[in-house]
């Protein structure tokens, strides 16, 4: 049956047009508003994950509401957040804004929300103060906030696969799924999720819902309203929430494929390739699955976001060039953010050569993504494991557990202020001066670069971080930190060795500039 379109006053009294189903299509379904039991048959699950030709099966999204999931969540909400979270925001433009290259299905939307950037707190926590009335957009996770008022609020990702047994056909994910706090909450009135579907020409076939998690069940509650990119919900209490949608017709995904090297002392490679959909609660899993494996891996750094809409049902291949093992060489999509097992393909190359990897849609032979692989994206993280285990092995008697970090930067400004002496010339320790000019010239990738090239534990960003609200100072104290355990070797020509295949033009031209100045 055709469906109709039906005008909408918001809450703020403007009208909205937006389609919804007729009487026998989605919305009509008004038992959906009853609450869902949280009672469930739940099979047993791990962190790890599975090559996808095992069991793609949606049969396997049962998880567990056992105390062993509740266990395992909180341990990986503290342990190593933002990195998941750096890994979950699929494609970023320079201002850190969560961003789709522009899709010729989806219409454009010129309202204008003022951006905010949110501190980050231990545990995976964003927290922002809105000092006004207004709508906001979080810079990082996309959430819009709508607030009559001065709030402050605090949210975080969470996994879907904790709560699948709540997620009831025909509904299926939407989005990813925020645990939202706030401070007054009277004062915000909405919030907009973002989702990763392509509305295109359908949006007339769908419906849009949210599931609210309330203690051991869940409602799920009518959306205000939808747009080619956020579903809004008006604020009925705070917990886990997250969109669900209903389609009478196949649904199509915004796409994003991530790599992951296993890293190894065979001269072999070996990577996981995940298809997934542009859902940070979905990448945000494939990162935690990969943390908790018996292997070591690292990202691999490639534009992940797909050219092409992937849609559930449909066959793709994945192509290497030259020929390499690829297992399973064919998958069926199908949106895995319920599964606790996550499913990935495993390519495997007998040479270290560079590599080109595609990934085709079988009905059409059209090329959905496509990266080219080359011994750099990965060698300079070799590199710089075996320049941490020489300086662990030299410096390992030399170490004061009983500083804290605050007093290692006191002690250390007492030190000397030159460094080692080569071919009869003296090199100076880099300056705290210097050392801020450099802070405030790196992005917000700055806690990255810190682990992968100065070795930074991620204990001791979160430490500085609690004591220091400040980024730029944050920033600061990590170089700091970085120079007192070189002790004689804080040099701008050490920093600059250290950051070459990371750090941006703009640091790598000060800090040579640092050393001419020697």
């Amino acid at each position: 049956m055709p469906a109709c379109v039906e005008t909408q006053q918001r809450t703020d009294g403007s009208a909205d047009v937006f389609p919804i189903l007729s009487s026998s299509g989605a919305e009509s379904l008004s038992s959906d508003e009853k609450e869902v039991a949280a009672g469930g048959t739940e099979g047993e699950g791990s962190a790890e994950e599975h090559p996808a030709g095992e069991d793609s099966s949606e049969n396997s999204s049962s998880s567990s509401l056992e105390e062993e999931s509740d266990a395992e969540e909180l341990d990986g909400r503290r342990s190593d957040e933002e990195q998941e979270e750096k890994e979950s925001l699929a494609c970023c433009n320079e201002s850190g804004v969560k961003c789709l290259p522009p899709c010729e299905h989806c219409r454009n939307e010129n309202d204008q929300k003022e951006e905010v950037t949110p501190r980050m707190l231990s545990g995976g926590q964003y927290v922002v103060q809105l000092d006004a009335e207004g709508t906001y957009q979080c810079s990082l996770t996309g959430l819009i906030f709508e607030v009559t008022g001065a709030v402050k609020i605090t949210y975080s990702l969470l996994s879907w696969s904790k709560y699948a047994n709540l997620v009831e056909k025909p509904w299926i994910v939407g989005g990813p799924l925020f645990d939202v706090r706030c401070d007054s909450t009277p004062a915000l009135t909405s919030i907009q999720f973002p989702h990763s579907l392509c509305l295109g020409d359908h949006g007339a076939g769908m419906a849009f819902k949210v599931l609210h998690v309330k203690g051991e069940g869940a409602a799920i509650e009518p959306s205000a309203d939808y747009s080619a990119s956020h579903v809004k919900w008006l604020v009925s209490s705070l917990s886990p929430v997250g969109p669900l949608i209903q389609s009478q017709e196949p649904v199509q995904y915004h796409g994003a494929v991530i790599l992951y090297k296993v890293v190894d002392e065979h001269p072999s490679l070996s990577f996981r390739v995940y298809v997934a959909t542009n859902n940070d609660s979905f990448i945000k899993d494939i990162s935690r699955a990969v943390k908790h494996s018996n292997k070591k891996f690292i990202k691999i750094d490639k534009p992940p976001v797909c050219q092409k809409l992937l849609q559930k049902g449909k066959r793709y291949r994945l192509i290497c060039e030259p020929e390499a093992e690829i297992t399973p060489e064919e998958i069926e999509f199908v949106d895995g953010s319920l599964l606790k097992l996550k499913s990935y393909i495993e390519v495997y190359l007998e040479k270290p050569d560079d590599f080109t990897l595609s990934l085709v849609e079988l009905e059409s032979d059209a090329t959905v993504w496509k990266a080219r692989l080359r011994e750099s994206d990965w060698i300079h993280y070799d590199q710089n494991k075996n320049e941490q285990k020489r300086s662990t092995v030299s410096n390992v008697k030399k170490r004061k557990p009983a500083l804290s970090i605050l007093e290692e930067d006191e002690l250390c400004s007492k030190k000397q202020k030159t460094g080692n002496t080569a071919d009869g010339i003296e090199t100076k320790i880099l300056t705290d001066q210097q050392l801020m000019m450099i802070a405030k010239l790196f992005g917000r990738q700055w806690r990255e670069i810190a682990i992968e090239c100065l070795q930074m534990e991620m204990k001791d960003i979160e430490q500085i971080q609690a004591m220091e609200e400040e980024v730029n100072m944050q920033k600061f104290l990590v170089l700091s930190k970085w120079r007192d355990r070189e002790q004689g070797n804080g040099t701008a020509e050490a920093l600059y060795r250290s950051l070459r295949e990371k750090a941006s033009h703009e640091i790598l031209q000060a800090l040579q500039g640092f050393s001419a100045r020697c």
